[in-house]
Protein backbone atom coordinates (compact mmCIF):
# COMPACT_ATOMS: atom_id res chain seq x y z
CA UNK A 1 0.00 0.00 0.00
CA UNK A 2 2.86 2.38 0.74
CA UNK A 3 4.27 1.80 -2.74
CA UNK A 4 0.83 2.41 -4.27
CA UNK A 5 0.48 5.66 -2.36
CA UNK A 6 3.89 6.82 -3.48
CA UNK A 7 3.07 6.02 -7.09
CA UNK A 8 -0.14 8.04 -6.86
CA UNK A 9 1.78 10.95 -5.41
CA UNK A 10 4.25 10.80 -8.29
CA UNK A 11 1.37 10.88 -10.80
CA UNK A 12 -0.20 13.88 -9.05
CA UNK A 13 3.17 15.65 -9.23
CA UNK A 14 3.37 14.89 -12.95
CA UNK A 15 -0.19 16.20 -13.43
CA UNK A 16 0.77 19.53 -11.85
CA UNK A 17 3.69 19.83 -14.25
CA UNK A 18 1.67 18.73 -17.26
CA UNK A 19 -1.08 21.29 -16.67
CA UNK A 20 1.25 24.19 -15.92
CA UNK A 21 0.24 27.43 -17.71
CA UNK A 22 1.64 27.82 -21.25
CA UNK A 23 3.64 30.61 -22.81
CA UNK A 24 6.49 30.70 -20.32
CA UNK A 25 4.24 31.54 -17.28
CA UNK A 26 4.77 29.10 -14.48
CA UNK A 27 3.64 29.10 -10.84
CA UNK A 28 7.18 29.93 -9.69
CA UNK A 29 7.65 33.66 -9.19
CA UNK A 30 11.00 34.26 -10.86
CA UNK A 31 10.32 37.23 -13.10
CA UNK A 32 9.67 37.38 -16.83
CA UNK A 33 11.44 34.67 -18.80
CA UNK A 34 13.46 33.71 -15.73
CA UNK A 35 12.97 30.02 -16.51
CA UNK A 36 16.10 29.83 -18.58
CA UNK A 37 16.77 33.20 -20.11
CA UNK A 38 19.95 33.80 -18.12
CA UNK A 39 19.79 37.52 -18.86
CA UNK A 40 22.51 39.83 -17.63
CA UNK A 41 22.77 43.49 -16.88
CA UNK A 42 24.02 45.28 -19.98
CA UNK A 43 26.72 47.86 -19.72
CA UNK A 44 25.09 50.46 -21.96
CA UNK A 45 28.23 52.60 -21.97
CA UNK A 46 30.22 49.87 -23.72
CA UNK A 47 29.54 49.14 -27.40
CA UNK A 48 27.91 45.78 -28.05
CA UNK A 49 28.70 43.32 -30.85
CA UNK A 50 25.28 43.88 -32.43
CA UNK A 51 25.51 47.69 -32.51
CA UNK A 52 25.19 49.01 -36.10
CA UNK A 53 28.44 50.99 -35.86
CA UNK A 54 30.32 47.91 -34.66
CA UNK A 55 28.79 45.67 -37.30
CA UNK A 56 29.64 48.20 -40.01
CA UNK A 57 33.34 48.20 -39.05
CA UNK A 58 33.51 44.41 -38.70
CA UNK A 59 31.83 43.89 -42.06
CA UNK A 60 34.33 46.21 -43.75
CA UNK A 61 37.40 44.52 -42.33
CA UNK A 62 36.02 41.05 -43.05
CA UNK A 63 36.46 41.61 -46.77
CA UNK A 64 34.40 40.24 -49.64
CA UNK A 65 36.30 37.72 -51.74
CA UNK A 66 33.73 36.08 -54.03
CA UNK A 67 36.20 33.37 -55.02
CA UNK A 68 36.56 32.35 -51.36
CA UNK A 69 32.90 32.72 -50.42
CA UNK A 70 31.73 30.57 -53.33
CA UNK A 71 34.66 28.17 -53.37
CA UNK A 72 33.75 24.54 -54.18
CA UNK A 73 32.73 22.32 -51.30
CA UNK A 74 32.92 18.55 -51.06
CA UNK A 75 29.68 17.15 -52.42
CA UNK A 76 28.35 14.84 -55.09
CA UNK A 77 29.96 15.65 -58.43
CA UNK A 78 27.62 17.25 -60.94
CA UNK A 79 28.26 18.41 -64.50
CA UNK A 80 29.18 22.12 -64.61
CA UNK A 81 26.76 24.62 -66.09
CA UNK A 82 27.94 27.11 -68.71
CA UNK A 83 26.06 30.24 -69.73
CA UNK A 84 26.66 32.74 -72.50
CA UNK A 85 26.09 36.28 -71.21
CA UNK A 86 26.33 39.78 -72.48
CA UNK A 87 28.37 42.32 -70.53
CA UNK A 88 25.16 43.65 -68.99
CA UNK A 89 24.00 40.19 -67.92
CA UNK A 90 27.44 39.44 -66.49
CA UNK A 91 27.35 42.65 -64.45
CA UNK A 92 23.90 41.71 -63.11
CA UNK A 93 25.13 38.22 -62.22
CA UNK A 94 28.10 39.65 -60.34
CA UNK A 95 25.82 42.06 -58.45
CA UNK A 96 23.50 39.20 -57.52
CA UNK A 97 26.44 37.06 -56.38
CA UNK A 98 27.76 39.95 -54.28
CA UNK A 99 24.40 40.34 -52.51
CA UNK A 100 24.25 36.60 -51.87
CA UNK A 101 27.82 36.63 -50.55
CA UNK A 102 26.97 39.39 -48.06
CA UNK A 103 24.16 37.23 -46.71
CA UNK A 104 26.52 34.26 -46.38
CA UNK A 105 28.98 36.47 -44.49
CA UNK A 106 26.43 37.45 -41.85
CA UNK A 107 28.27 37.08 -38.54
CA UNK A 108 27.11 34.64 -35.84
CA UNK A 109 26.04 36.24 -32.55
CA UNK A 110 28.50 36.87 -29.73
CA UNK A 111 26.79 36.46 -26.36
CA UNK A 112 27.90 36.23 -22.72
CA UNK A 113 27.79 32.77 -21.19
CA UNK A 114 24.39 31.80 -19.84
CA UNK A 115 23.96 31.48 -16.09
CA UNK A 116 23.53 27.97 -14.64
CA UNK A 117 20.02 26.79 -13.78
CA UNK A 118 19.82 25.35 -10.26
CA UNK A 119 16.26 26.14 -9.16
CA UNK A 120 14.53 23.55 -6.94
CA UNK A 121 10.74 23.59 -7.24
CA UNK A 122 9.78 21.05 -4.56
CA UNK A 123 11.07 18.11 -2.53
CA UNK A 124 8.95 15.02 -1.94
CA UNK A 125 10.59 12.89 0.75
CA UNK A 126 8.09 10.09 0.19
CA UNK A 127 9.49 9.53 -3.31
CA UNK A 128 13.06 9.12 -2.07
CA UNK A 129 14.40 5.75 -3.25
CA UNK A 130 11.32 4.85 -5.33
CA UNK A 131 13.45 4.59 -8.46
CA UNK A 132 17.07 4.84 -9.54
CA UNK A 133 16.39 6.85 -12.70
CA UNK A 134 15.54 10.50 -13.24
CA UNK A 135 12.23 11.49 -14.81
CA UNK A 136 12.20 14.44 -17.24
CA UNK A 137 8.96 16.25 -18.07
CA UNK A 138 8.94 18.45 -21.19
CA UNK A 139 6.31 20.78 -22.57
CA UNK A 140 6.31 19.92 -26.29
CA UNK A 141 3.85 22.60 -27.42
CA UNK A 142 5.04 23.75 -30.84
CA UNK A 143 4.37 27.48 -30.55
CA UNK A 144 6.57 28.03 -27.48
CA UNK A 145 10.13 29.35 -27.94
CA UNK A 146 12.66 26.79 -26.75
CA UNK A 147 14.12 29.28 -24.27
CA UNK A 148 10.71 29.55 -22.56
CA UNK A 149 9.83 25.87 -22.74
CA UNK A 150 8.98 24.36 -19.35
CA UNK A 151 11.27 21.39 -18.62
CA UNK A 152 11.68 19.86 -15.17
CA UNK A 153 13.45 16.81 -13.76
CA UNK A 154 12.39 14.58 -10.87
CA UNK A 155 15.46 13.23 -9.06
CA UNK A 156 15.48 9.73 -7.48
CA UNK A 157 15.64 11.41 -4.03
CA UNK A 158 12.29 13.16 -4.66
CA UNK A 159 13.56 16.62 -5.60
CA UNK A 160 11.73 18.33 -8.47
CA UNK A 161 13.96 20.91 -10.17
CA UNK A 162 14.31 22.82 -13.38
CA UNK A 163 16.40 21.08 -16.02
CA UNK A 164 19.99 22.22 -16.47
CA UNK A 165 21.11 23.77 -19.74
CA UNK A 166 22.69 20.51 -20.90
CA UNK A 167 19.51 18.59 -20.13
CA UNK A 168 17.39 21.22 -21.88
CA UNK A 169 19.53 21.15 -25.02
CA UNK A 170 19.37 17.37 -25.17
CA UNK A 171 15.60 17.14 -24.61
CA UNK A 172 14.85 19.92 -27.10
CA UNK A 173 16.96 18.09 -29.67
CA UNK A 174 14.98 14.88 -28.99
CA UNK A 175 11.58 16.46 -29.56
CA UNK A 176 12.57 19.20 -32.02
CA UNK A 177 15.65 17.88 -33.87
CA UNK A 178 17.87 20.43 -35.54
CA UNK A 179 19.48 19.32 -38.78
CA UNK A 180 23.15 18.48 -38.29
CA UNK A 181 23.06 18.60 -34.47
CA UNK A 182 23.93 15.47 -32.51
CA UNK A 183 22.63 14.41 -29.09
CA UNK A 184 26.24 14.00 -28.00
CA UNK A 185 28.87 16.53 -29.07
CA UNK A 186 31.25 15.25 -31.79
CA UNK A 187 34.65 14.13 -30.54
CA UNK A 188 36.36 16.83 -32.61
CA UNK A 189 35.50 19.34 -29.88
CA UNK A 190 37.79 17.64 -27.37
CA UNK A 191 40.95 19.59 -26.72
CA UNK A 192 43.35 17.04 -28.20
CA UNK A 193 41.25 16.68 -31.34
CA UNK A 194 40.94 20.43 -31.74
CA UNK A 195 44.72 20.70 -31.84
CA UNK A 196 44.81 18.12 -34.65
CA UNK A 197 42.16 20.03 -36.62
CA UNK A 198 44.04 23.30 -36.13
CA UNK A 199 47.28 21.74 -37.36
CA UNK A 200 45.43 21.00 -40.62
CA UNK A 201 44.11 24.58 -40.91
CA UNK A 202 40.53 23.40 -40.38
CA UNK A 203 39.61 26.38 -38.18
CA UNK A 204 36.66 27.44 -40.32
CA UNK A 205 35.26 23.90 -40.42
CA UNK A 206 35.48 23.67 -36.62
CA UNK A 207 33.60 26.96 -36.19
CA UNK A 208 30.94 25.98 -38.74
CA UNK A 209 30.30 22.70 -36.93
CA UNK A 210 30.27 24.52 -33.59
CA UNK A 211 27.50 26.81 -34.83
CA UNK A 212 25.31 23.80 -35.58
CA UNK A 213 26.08 21.78 -32.44
CA UNK A 214 25.95 24.37 -29.65
CA UNK A 215 23.83 27.33 -28.60
CA UNK A 216 25.64 30.71 -28.95
CA UNK A 217 25.68 31.35 -25.19
CA UNK A 218 26.68 27.85 -24.09
CA UNK A 219 30.01 27.24 -22.38
CA UNK A 220 31.12 24.79 -25.09
CA UNK A 221 30.38 27.28 -27.87
CA UNK A 222 32.40 29.99 -26.15
CA UNK A 223 35.23 27.56 -25.30
CA UNK A 224 35.62 26.29 -28.88
CA UNK A 225 35.55 29.80 -30.35
CA UNK A 226 38.11 31.07 -27.83
CA UNK A 227 40.43 28.12 -28.52
CA UNK A 228 40.14 28.68 -32.27
CA UNK A 229 40.85 32.40 -32.05
CA UNK A 230 43.79 31.80 -29.71
CA UNK A 231 45.37 29.34 -32.14
CA UNK A 232 44.89 31.70 -35.08
CA UNK A 233 46.46 34.56 -33.14
CA UNK A 234 49.32 32.40 -31.88
CA UNK A 235 50.31 31.30 -35.39
CA UNK A 236 49.27 34.46 -37.24
CA UNK A 237 46.82 32.58 -39.49
CA UNK A 238 44.23 35.35 -39.63
CA UNK A 239 43.85 34.97 -43.39
CA UNK A 240 42.11 31.61 -42.89
CA UNK A 241 39.01 33.45 -41.64
CA UNK A 242 39.15 36.48 -43.92
CA UNK A 243 36.06 36.72 -46.15
CA UNK A 244 34.23 34.27 -43.88
CA UNK A 245 31.43 34.92 -41.39
CA UNK A 246 33.82 34.21 -38.49
CA UNK A 247 36.36 36.99 -39.13
CA UNK A 248 34.34 39.65 -37.31
CA UNK A 249 33.98 37.46 -34.23
CA UNK A 250 37.74 36.86 -34.16
CA UNK A 251 38.47 40.59 -34.43
CA UNK A 252 35.95 41.34 -31.67
CA UNK A 253 37.54 38.71 -29.41
CA UNK A 254 41.05 40.09 -29.91
CA UNK A 255 39.93 43.68 -29.39
CA UNK A 256 38.19 42.84 -26.12
CA UNK A 257 41.32 41.04 -24.96
CA UNK A 258 43.43 44.05 -26.08
CA UNK A 259 45.57 41.76 -28.21
CA UNK A 260 44.97 43.03 -31.74
CA UNK A 261 48.61 43.81 -32.53
CA UNK A 262 49.18 40.69 -34.60
CA UNK A 263 46.06 41.29 -36.66
CA UNK A 264 47.04 44.93 -37.30
CA UNK A 265 50.52 43.88 -38.47
CA UNK A 266 48.97 41.25 -40.74
CA UNK A 267 46.65 43.84 -42.30
CA UNK A 268 49.52 46.22 -42.96
CA UNK A 269 51.59 43.45 -44.54
CA UNK A 270 48.69 42.75 -46.89
CA UNK A 271 48.41 46.48 -47.69
CA UNK A 272 45.05 46.78 -45.96
CA UNK A 273 45.74 50.13 -44.32
CA UNK A 274 42.10 51.18 -44.07
CA UNK A 275 41.18 47.88 -42.41
CA UNK A 276 43.91 48.47 -39.81
CA UNK A 277 42.63 52.01 -39.21
CA UNK A 278 39.07 50.71 -38.81
CA UNK A 279 40.29 48.09 -36.36
CA UNK A 280 42.04 50.71 -34.20
CA UNK A 281 38.93 52.92 -34.38
CA UNK A 282 36.86 50.03 -33.09
CA UNK A 283 39.42 49.48 -30.32
CA UNK A 284 38.91 53.08 -29.25
CA UNK A 285 35.15 52.54 -29.22
CA UNK A 286 35.56 49.50 -26.96
CA UNK A 287 38.17 51.12 -24.70
CA UNK A 288 37.39 54.85 -24.70
CA UNK A 289 39.41 55.45 -21.50
CA UNK A 290 42.60 53.93 -22.87
CA UNK A 291 45.59 56.20 -23.36
CA UNK A 292 45.46 55.59 -27.11
CA UNK A 293 41.80 56.60 -27.40
CA UNK A 294 42.25 59.78 -25.37
CA UNK A 295 45.39 60.77 -27.26
CA UNK A 296 43.70 60.18 -30.63
CA UNK A 297 40.65 62.17 -29.55
CA UNK A 298 42.81 65.04 -28.35
CA UNK A 299 44.70 65.22 -31.65
CA UNK A 300 41.65 64.35 -33.77
CA UNK A 301 43.90 61.83 -35.48
CA UNK A 302 42.86 59.82 -38.51
CA UNK A 303 44.39 57.41 -40.99
CA UNK A 304 48.03 56.44 -40.46
CA UNK A 305 48.34 58.90 -37.58
CA UNK A 306 45.77 56.85 -35.68
CA UNK A 307 47.93 53.75 -36.09
CA UNK A 308 51.04 55.60 -34.93
CA UNK A 309 49.32 56.78 -31.76
CA UNK A 310 48.09 53.25 -31.07
CA UNK A 311 51.58 51.82 -31.60
CA UNK A 312 53.19 54.37 -29.25
CA UNK A 313 50.66 54.21 -26.41
CA UNK A 314 48.89 50.86 -26.46
CA UNK A 315 50.68 48.27 -28.56
CA UNK A 316 52.92 45.61 -27.05
CA UNK A 317 54.55 45.22 -30.46
CA UNK A 318 54.99 48.85 -31.38
CA UNK A 319 58.19 48.17 -33.33
CA UNK A 320 56.46 45.65 -35.60
CA UNK A 321 53.55 48.00 -36.30
CA UNK A 322 55.81 50.97 -37.02
CA UNK A 323 58.00 48.89 -39.36
CA UNK A 324 54.97 47.47 -41.16
CA UNK A 325 53.49 50.95 -41.48
CA UNK A 326 56.79 52.30 -42.77
CA UNK A 327 57.04 49.48 -45.33
CA UNK A 328 53.51 50.29 -46.48
CA UNK A 329 54.13 54.04 -46.75
CA UNK A 330 57.43 53.86 -48.68
CA UNK A 331 55.96 52.68 -52.02
CA UNK A 332 53.17 55.27 -51.71
CA UNK A 333 55.73 58.05 -51.11
CA UNK A 334 57.84 56.95 -54.09
CA UNK A 335 54.84 56.81 -56.42
CA UNK A 336 53.81 60.34 -55.41
CA UNK A 337 57.37 61.60 -55.96
CA UNK A 338 57.42 60.14 -59.47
Amino acid sequence: MAALGAARRLMRSYSRVKHAPRGGRVPVRCGARSLCSGTRDRDDAKPQFTDPAVQDVLCRITGLDLQKVFRPVKEELKPPTYKLMTDEQLAQAVTLATEQARKLLQMPPVLPERKPIDDVLSEEKILDGMDTAKYAFTDITYDIPHRERFIVVREPNGILRKATWEERDRLVQVYFPKVGRKLSAPLVFKEENLKMAFSQDRHEDVLDLCLVQFEPDSSDYIRVHAATYEDLDKHGKYELLRSTRHFGGMAWYLLNARRADGLIVDMLKRELLQDAVDLVSLFHMLHPHSESAQEAAGQQAAGADLLKIYAQTESQRSGYIELALQAYEEPVTKSRAE
